[in-house]
């Protein structure tokens, strides 16, 4: 059975095995028990990189990239793409804009097809994540792109990281949308476009301060970057990490990971079994600290 010291001995070629395995039995006994095992050593910070197409999310996922390797760590990148209509499978168009070494092996990129999710990621991007997440020290989540009601990438990173792009007016609908509560840190793209992107950043803010509450303790940091000039991801650099060393302090990381598998597992009960799943997934006296064991006793029990 692979286990996660057999991947991290195989390198790529391994992990590129372990999630085609997960893609095709995402319910195996196999690929359940790589995942607890998986779950239980959590090593990297997860970033969720999102926004709406064309704001210039993998522009960004790019340049962090480089600055993650020049760091001397190690990044996993899952980026969830649109769906080919013919074959189901992902359109990879955003990949070709983000460039890296293929014979690094310190960064491994994951394609997956949205297929028909409504929320920005996939259905198998969770058990990737966790899986990823146990291998290295950053993992990247770019979503295929948010609408008002795309908002599931906060159950799956640690920092949501969202993308505005000035002058589009996509700023003054986040102020209607769910949106707005998601993301921790905001980068106003293209910031060279001068005044549109300061105006921007002012409605951005204007948002954040009618959708968030200041007793949530962070405050969202809004930040100008500009990926292509190299302008402002220092200071995004910062706010990634700020918002890290945030959330190991006083138990923020492990409750926020617990919510999130708390939210996954009710998704994953009910897309298989629907309210009975539902009910029996949630009665007292089970262990649920990992939700893919809970998933494997689930499976024996209906």
């Amino acid at each position: 059975m692979t286990s996660l010291f057999t991947l991290r001995a195989g390198g790529k070629p391994a992990l590129a095995q372990a999630l085609a395995e997960i893609e095709r039995d995402p319910d195996g006994d196999a690929t359940l028990a790589l995942l607890d095992e998986a779950f239980a050593q959590p090593a990297a910070q997860v970033i969720g990189l999102t926004g709406p197409p064309g704001v210039g999310k993998s522009t960004l996922a790019g340049a962090l990239i480089g600055r993650f390797r020049a760091e001397g760590k190690t990044i996993g990148v899952i980026a969830v793409d649109p769906s080919s209509r013919l074959t189901g499978g992902a359109l990879l168009g955003d990949r070709t804009r983000i460039r890296t070494d293929p014979d690094d092996q310190g960064i491994f990129i994951r394609s997956m097809a949205a297929r028909d999710r409504l929320g920005g990621l996939a259905d198998l991007t969770y058990g990737a994540m966790v899986l990823m997440r146990a291998l290295f020290d950053v993992v990247l989540v770019e979503t295929v792109g948010v609408g008002q009601s795309e908002t599931e990438i906060a159950l799956c990173a640690d920092t949501v990281l969202f993308c505005v792009q000035p002058g589009s007016g996509d700023s003054l609908q986040y102020m209607k949308a769910g949106i707005a509560e998601i993301p921790d840190i905001v980068a106003v793209t293209k910031s060279d476009l001068g005044a549109s992107a300061n105006r921007a950043k002012a409605d951005v803010k204007g948002a954040l301060s009618l959708a968030r509450s200041s007793a949530a303790g962070w405050a969202p940091r809004v930040l100008l970057v500009s990926a292509q000039a190299g302008v402002g991801l220092d200071a995004l650099d910062a706010a990634l990490a700020a918002h890290w060393s945030w959330l190991a302090e006083a138990g923020r990381l492990t409750a926020r990971r617990g919510d999130q598998a708390a939210a996954w597992l009710q998704l994953a009960i009910r897309d298989r079994w629907g309210r009975e799943g539902l009910r029996r997934g949630l009665s007292p006296g089970h262990d649920a600290a990992s939700p893919f064991r809970r998933l494997a006793e689930l499976r024996s029990e209906l």
